[in-house]
């Protein structure tokens, strides 16, 4: 059978892309390896029966805000979402805490001596954030809004350890750094100051919202969505090669340049095939996933109102943990990110009990056990955890490659994001979801702006497929905020 566009792997940039080009009256073709949808956004019960755990993501700061979710009648298939009190906390020695509430203010307000400067810096991205969003979260081209970007721009390209020295407690630095540590790079890189300000302009926004059943919702949702309006998805359909792949005028991967070498390598330039095999994956994760007897007794009372939590004490602690894993090293006290979901919302547990999900950054492709020294970070900040552990799961890298092989090495962003591959990301282009190869593109999060459930690779992807194949425009116009 001949379709107009087969979009190869089921992430949200996939389903992005699918749904894309399905709205512009094509018929789309969504092949999946695996039995269900969803890439990265799989729910499971890894633990013990009726303990329901995300199974790769599992935070979702972009995800309401996204400019190409909010077209989307998302709602009508069944995905709603709940907002923590509190977006995430930030715990420090001694019971403290630097905490990102909903809004700037009161934010600021909790940051004491440095609060005025957080809302000088904060206030004026939030405002400016809806007619932002689509400039920061695509290719680089020139800004719709030039000025509000510059003055972005100022704050974002800097490395976080630079822009933290406006500030003067540790509360505020170490805030930053658990921010900026989502890059999964060292801090000391240039435009790490980017991802912390973009993830604190979410959750004044937003908030940081749990999806209610799992992130397998949300692809749930937007597979149902594209069914609706027409589309087709076969699952178990593994595609190793372009053999494998249907007649289309169009094909859009959401895989990484690894494996779209070894499916149509042989259909790219040589000079095109050289920079996909020059391109750089980042570190690893290993992930731990816990059956909980009671909720985790964090010492601070506004960490046990958080859905997410970032462990790992002050600046420069983390600024240390994150340099040696790109060093090859496995710190002692790394940099833990964690989700505590079951707290908003009781479909994840039974009755009475939790669950909690949690990663540090390892060397890519790293087999160490990392779960005593995660343990030793909760227990730092939460004295008592471990004895409400009922049951754990664990993935080292190469497990996480195993069940998502768009995890390279461990690698959850799709290619490291540093400045040399934050907007050149797979290759230098013009067009960086365009191949070499005429009708064959990239939608994956190795193509601006990178990892994270926003749709927005998928959604770039297929607006360059539909203006150079199809020859039609996007049918809808993305959202303000």
């Amino acid at each position: 059978m001949h379709y107009d566009a087969v979009v190869v792997g089921s992430g949200p940039n996939g389903l992005s892309a699918a749904i894309t080009l399905q709205r512009a009256g094509l018929g789309i073709l969504l092949l999946e390896g695996k039995p269900t949808v969803g890439g990265g956004m799989r729910t499971a019960e890894l633990t013990l029966p009726g303990f329901h755990h995300d199974v790769c993501s599992a935070i979702h700061p972009l995800g309401v805000g996204s400019p190409f979710f909010q077209t989307l009648p998302l709602a009508d298939f069944g995905l709603t979402f709940t907002s923590p009190p509190v977006a995430a906390a930030h715990p420090l020695d001694g019971g403290r805490a630097a905490v990102l509430r909903g809004s700037v203010t009161d934010t600021a307000i909790g940051l004491g001596e440095d609060g005025k400067t957080y809302a000088s810096l904060m206030g004026p991205i939030v405002n400016d954030w809806p007619t932002m969003a689509s400039d920061v979260l695509g290719p680089l081209r020139w800004p719709k809004h030039p000025v509000d970007m510059a003055s972005f721009g100022l704050s974002a390209l800097p490395p976080v350890t630079l822009l933290t020295k406006r500030f003067q407690t540790e509360e505020a630095q170490a805030l930053f750094a658990g921010m900026a540590a989502h890059a999964i790079q060292p801090l000391t890189n240039l435009t790490t100051s980017a991802i912390a300000l973009v993830l604190m302009a979410a959750g004044h926004l937003h908030n940081w919202s749990v999806p209610v059943g799992g992130s397998q919702q949300i692809a749930n949702a937007l597979a149902g969505y594209f069914q609706s309006i027409g589309g087709t998805i076969e699952t178990d359909r593994m595609v190793r090669s372009m053999q494998d792949i249907p007649s289309a005028r169009a094909v859009l991967f959401d895989l990484t340049p690894k494996q779209i070498l070894q499916i149509a390598g042989d259909r790219f330039s040589g000079l095109y095939r050289r920079q996909l095999e020059n391109y750089r994956y980042g570190f690893g994760v290993f992930k731990v996933d816990w059956a909980l007897d009671g909720p985790i007794p964090f010492t601070n009372t506004d960490c046990r109102q958080a859905g997410t939590i970032h462990l790992g004490g002050t600046l420069d602690e983390i600024t240390a943990a994150e340099q040696a894993v790109a060093d090859g090293k496995h710190p002692d006290k790394p940099y833990v990110l964690l989700a505590q979901q079951s707290l908003f919302d009781n479909t994840r547990a039974p009755a009475g009990k939790h669950t909690a999900w949690a990663y540090c950054h390892v060397p890519n492709g790293s087999t160490v056990d990392q779960t005593d020294v995660i343990e030793r970070q909760i227990e730092r900040f939460a004295p008592g955890f471990r004895d409400r552990i009922l049951a754990r799961h664990t993935m080292n890298t190469v497990q996480m490659e195993t069940y998502n092989p768009n995890y390279i090495g461990g690698d959850i962003n799709g290619g490291m994001i540093d400045i040399s591959q934050l907007f050149t990301r797979p290759v230098i282009s013009l067009s960086p979801y365009k191949t070499s190869a005429d009708g064959l593109y990239i939608c994956s999060s190795s193509t601006p702006p990178g990892g994270g459930v926003h749709g927005m690779c998928g959604y770039h992807a297929a607006r360059v497929a539909l203006a150079d194949v199809f020859d039609k425009p996007v049918p809808f116009a993305l959202a303000q905020g």
